[in-house]
């Protein structure tokens, strides 16, 4: 399975990206902003290629998407939420957007998460992310 979020929306306090699957557009997409230089918590991942599994979370207390390698960061996740402050380097999921906003993001992420533990144990699952 591929994942291609692509950001469009850069403003001085996220990214809002649309998600999609196999080419296919699933949500939208809240990062904390595009930086040149990494601010702990509040700046977004590197563009690039990532392995996501789906492993326990510690923090959540439940099985969550996790993206493997990623550059100078740990414990990036897919899950739900609405702002940046939800986020900390994370990618929240959403079926609708606003200005510096995603709404419906639990419904979202319960779909996107079933589509991905019905995927993980037959093929592996990456996420592109580009502009």
């Amino acid at each position: 399975m591929i994942l291609e979020l692509k950001r469009k929306i850069f403003t001085d306090d996220s990214t809002i990206g649309e998600l999609s699957i196999d080419g296919t557009f699933v949500c939208f997409t809240l990062e904390d902003k595009v930086r040149d230089v990494k601010i702990k918590a509040i700046t977004a991942i590197p563009y690039g290629k990532y392995e996501v599994i789906i492993n326990f979370s510690n923090r959540f207390q439940k099985y969550m998407p996790l993206l493997l390698n990623v550059p100078n960061y740990e414990g990036v996740r897919i899950h739900a939420g609405n702002t940046k402050h939800d986020t900390e380097g994370c990618i929240l999921v959403g079926s609708s957007k606003s200005l510096n906003f995603i709404g419906g993001s639990r419904v979202t992420f319960a779909s996107l998460f079933a589509r991905m533990k019905k995927i993980e144990k037959k093929e592996k699952i990456f996420i592109n992310i580009t502009k």
